[in-house]
């Protein structure tokens, strides 16, 4: 087993539940850890074996696309399609920052990160 991972992807996006946030926009920052068994790459130094960086990317930048309102469900989207194109995964994390969110006060960022499968279970 081993771990690839995506850490600070950045985007501007139009996610939130404010109306302004829908107008405006925010920064984003995306991070990408997945949890799966790459030995076979580690000796056929082929893609195919392992998880392509491109195609996380991608995943991530078709899904900051499409508004939504809450980034648990921004997050579970990633994951859905993550999991979908890496079914053999045994962990898929996404940890998505909002930058300067529109709270009346000084914040950095807040912060959500979903986590498969522990945050998926009954």
């Amino acid at each position: 087993m081993g771990k690839v991972a995506l850490e600070g992807i950045e985007f501007h996006a139009y996610h939130g539940v404010f109306s302004e946030e829908n107008k405006l926009g925010n920064r984003f920052t995306v991070d990408i850890l997945v949890e799966t068994d790459f030995r076979e790459a580690m000796v056929t130094d082929q893609l195919k074996n392992t998880v392509d960086y491109g195609r996380l990317y991608k995943i991530a930048q078709g899904h900051m696309l499409v508004p939504v309102k809450l980034l648990e469900h921004l997050a579970h989207l990633m994951i859905a399609d993550i999991r979908e194109a890496y079914p053999a995964s045994t962990v898929v994390e996404v940890k998505i920052k909002k930058h300067n969110p529109p709270l009346g006060g000084v914040v950095n960022y807040s912060v959500v990160t979903v986590r498969y499968p522990e945050d998926y279970q009954a």
